[in-house]
């Protein structure tokens, strides 16, 4: 059933954000902070592939997905869904059930044997693709996909996310600059706004969280 009615965009970023709350995807430690694929630390880490885990939830948030995909980039925007190699997969699936679209999937590279393709699934010359992935740092691996899915003569103008970091500078700019709109259901804000609502940590982590999201360039890890 492809869903039309949800609530408001400030109001799906607050029970996404809650619902990774209570499934234990969102992780804070100041003190013992994670290292993120840039190679960098921070005192934040989400785990959207939990989310496959937990069939309500999961149906909840796919449906608000595809939702916003109509909202933001229209009901009949696209011919093809495709999840970016290994995260998107499962998420693409559900969404395409629910748009009622083809679904495909982008390999990271090619896989070096057969058809030696990254594209899975039919893809074809100037169909309207939509990119899913669980979320999106600084969007760079995003064109990665995105350039795979354009060389196949077919076309990608939006990728859409469970999760937005939303902490650093010019990512959706830079996507733009693409040719790529970014739609999301919650940020790294929404999550700690939920988390204090609920009382979910301790001021001192989440205090060491806010200091992080307000300049995650210059933070540095709790000691003592």
């Amino acid at each position: 059933m492809i869903p039309t009615s949800f609530p408001a965009k400030e109001e799906i970023a607050r029970l996404t954000a809650g619902m990774l709350i209570e499934i234990g995807a969102v992780n804070f430690n100041a003190k013992e902070p994670f290292t993120l694929a840039s190679g960098k630390q921070a005192p934040t880490y989400v785990d959207c592939r939990k989310l496959i885990s937990f069939p309500r939830i999961r149906a909840t948030l796919m449906d608000f997905l595809s939702v916003s995909i109509m909202r933001e980039a229209g009901f009949e925007a696209f011919d093809n869904i495709a999840g970016g190699e290994t995260a998107g997969i499962p998420f693409s699936a559900m969404v395409a059930e629910r748009l009622a679209l083809p679904m495909t999937y982008v390999r990271k590279k090619p896989k070096g044997y057969g058809r030696n393709a990254r594209i899975e699934g039919v893809m074809t010359e100037g169909q309207r693709v939509l990119l899913v992935e669980d979320l999106t740092t600084d969007g760079g691996s995003k064109l990665s996909f995105v350039d795979a899915i354009r060389e196949t003569g077919a076309t990608c103008s939006a990728t859409a996310v469970i999760f937005f970091y939303g902490i650093f500078d010019g990512v959706e700019d830079m996507l733009a600059e693409h040719g790529v709109q970014l739609i999301s259901l919650c940020n790294w804000w929404d999550v700690l706004a939920e988390a204090k609502a609920r009382g979910a940590y301790d001021a001192e982590t989440l205090a060491a969280v806010e200091a992080y999201l307000n300049n995650p360039a210059e933070w540095q890890p709790a000691t003592g």
